[in-house]
């Protein structure tokens, strides 16, 4: 079981902190009222065929709150993605991102925070699993996925012979790999269940490094 230290690079600085006018609680409650509206829409018609009207109908606000916060459609399309995806960030470090290594063998399910990511944002990986409305995002995600491992991750004595871009990629796909069969199996399971058989899954691999440590800055 790999132990890993993380690098400590740039880009493992937490999320900017939201200002006060995005932290307003009206505004956040309209935000997200339109976004999980647009991502009900998505799943009854083609994006191209929603209308402002008919989302801020489905939302009850009006148009001028819309276009208060975006230009048109698009935006709010692009916004309710790097949400997510920011939250994914955000949640995949959470384990880590307060220490300089990551000891998984003393890893519990409350520590694992991603599959609670995903259960919070269930309408929008359902959305992103079962059609064709967000194509490439799911091979996004994972290349984000790779890229947290890869950048902020390193295994202790990780065998010379193994690519680092290859294993990251490994991992990434096998984390999404539980995340499909989940939310295709409806989400019967609770997060801390899906955060338990990855921790299973990890410790009865083959004999190995049990330390993660934070990478030098490169």
């Amino acid at each position: 079981m790999p132990h890993f230290s993380k690098k400590l690079s740039p880009s493992n600085s937490i999320l900017p902190e939201v200002s006060q006018h995005a932290g307003d609680r009206r505004i956040r409650r309209s935000k997200k009222a339109l976004k999980e509206t647009l991502i009900a829409l998505m799943r009854e018609h083609d994006f191209k065929e929603i209308s402002i009207t008919e989302l801020v109908r489905r939302a009850d606000l009006n148009r001028g709150t819309f276009y208060k916060h975006y230009r048109d459609m698009e935006g709010l399309l692009a916004e309710t993605v790097e949400d997510a995806i920011s939250d994914l960030i955000f949640s995949y470090r959470e384990p880590y991102q307060h220490t300089d290594s990551l000891d998984l063998r003393k890893l519990t399910a409350s520590g694992v925070k991603i599959f609670e990511h995903v259960h919070r944002h269930a309408a929008f990986y359902t959305l992103v699993v079962e059609s064709q409305a967000l194509p490439g995002l799911s091979d996004r995600i994972c290349e984000v996925i790779k890229d947290l491992s890869l950048h902020d991750l390193e295994l202790e004595t990780l065998n010379p012979r193994i690519n680092h871009s290859l294993y990251a990629g490994y991992q990434a796909y096998a984390i999404w790999g539980m995340i499909l069969e989940w939310i295709k199996g409806g989400f019967v399971h609770s997060p801390e269940y899906m955060a338990n058989q990855l921790l299973e899954y990890i410790r009865n691999r083959p004999a190995g490094t049990d330390i993660i440590h934070r990478s030098s800055p490169r």
